[in-house]
């Protein structure tokens, strides 16, 4: 059988714009539209998350440039909070808003794959814990009250997983003790997508580039440190903007480095609002010869630039000794 061709866009989705109600918060928002809250918050610094108002103009950022990592199984980009999984061959990859580790419990970056699922898993918590809570029983069914909502699906990372959640509002966010978790609504179909082996490759992305068409685009998000602040604040006060990353951003301009808005990179790397931005256009000329008088005019025209891939570098991953016990 002959292998699908990969997905050959450098995005999916596009920017919509919605008007808010009186009774609209932007965690309601983000849940109603698949957004996580520190995406949606980024996205719309000066509203107050908690009442937008009637008639506030809220930015849903549904446009992402994909991550620079091979497209194939789960990429899931802990920054940008977001799982795309590479299922369909040529078509789009489904995409999930995810909820990661907390500080202190990070998720860890590598490669790995899915080694079983679980409808209606039970929750084994870890000794620490049951330590931090001495009300938490040691095993917990299947029900409302589990954390690891109706479905997961288990890394061959001892004691990660991806599954649901019994506080979806926690999605979106560094919440969880390194498991990464997907609202109920989503979890029920992703459980259902991804077959068991599928491969898994965890990546620390916030900035992305990618050219789409003559048109390159940088997406900023926080980083796992900044988004901290993001959640609480809605702004990102410690900047950052390393030789790396102006390095990286370079890379992918290729021979059209000359052309980059560094104005509008630097004001992309320092509010982060988690959605593409053009930062570079190019176009070349085209004879063009009218049949009738023959007469030849010169029309600037854009080209297609061929897409580059950049090896991305992954830590090993952290492997802790104990099975099941899930965040």
């Amino acid at each position: 059988m002959q292998a699908r061709a990969a997905y050959e866009k450098n995005y999916i989705g596009e920017i919509e714009e919605y008007e808010a109600v009186y009774e609209d918060t932007l965690v309601h928002l983000a849940r109603k539209h698949d957004l996580g809250f520190v995406e949606i918050r980024a996205a719309n610094p000066t509203l107050d998350p908690w009442i937008p108002g009637a008639g506030a103009k809220v930015v849903l950022p549904k446009r992402h440039l994909l991550p620079d990592a091979a497209r194939k199984g789960l990429v899931i980009n802990l920054p940008e909070m977001r799982v795309y999984a590479y299922l369909n061959g040529d078509e789009a990859p489904y995409s999930y808003p995810i909820g990661v580790g907390r500080e202190g419990l990070d998720t860890p970056t590598g490669k790995t794959s899915i080694v079983r699922k679980k409808a209606g898993p039970t929750w084994y918590p870890t000794q620490r814990m049951l330590d931090e809570d001495t009300e938490l029983e040691a095993v917990v069914p299947p029900g409302p009250e589990n954390p690891l909502g109706t479905h997961a699906l288990y890394f061959g990372w001892p004691t990660y997983a991806m599954h649901g959640t019994n506080r979806p509002f926690g999605i979106g966010r560094r919440v969880s003790s390194g498991c990464i978790r997907l609202y109920p609504e989503d979890i029920s179909k992703f459980f259902e997508q991804v077959p068991v082996r599928t491969a898994v490759n965890v990546i620390n992305q916030p900035i992305k580039v990618a050219w789409i068409g003559n048109e390159l685009y940088l997406e900023a998000h926080p980083d796992l440190e900044q988004a901290i602040k993001m959640e609480e604040m809605g702004v990102v006060e410690q900047q950052k903007f390393t030789d790396e990353d102006m390095a990286f951003i370079i890379e992918k301009a290729g021979v059209y480095a000359e052309l980059l808005n560094w104005p509008k990179i630097r004001s992309a790397l320092r509010y982060r609002k988690g959605y593409p931005v053009r930062i570079a256009r190019y176009f070349v000329e085209e004879e063009m010869v009218d049949q009738e008088d023959s007469k030849v005019t010169k029309v600037v025209k854009p080209k297609e630039k061929p897409e580059v891939h950049k090896k991305v570098v992954v830590k090993p991953p952290i492997k802790p000794s104990q099975e099941e016990n899930q965040g």
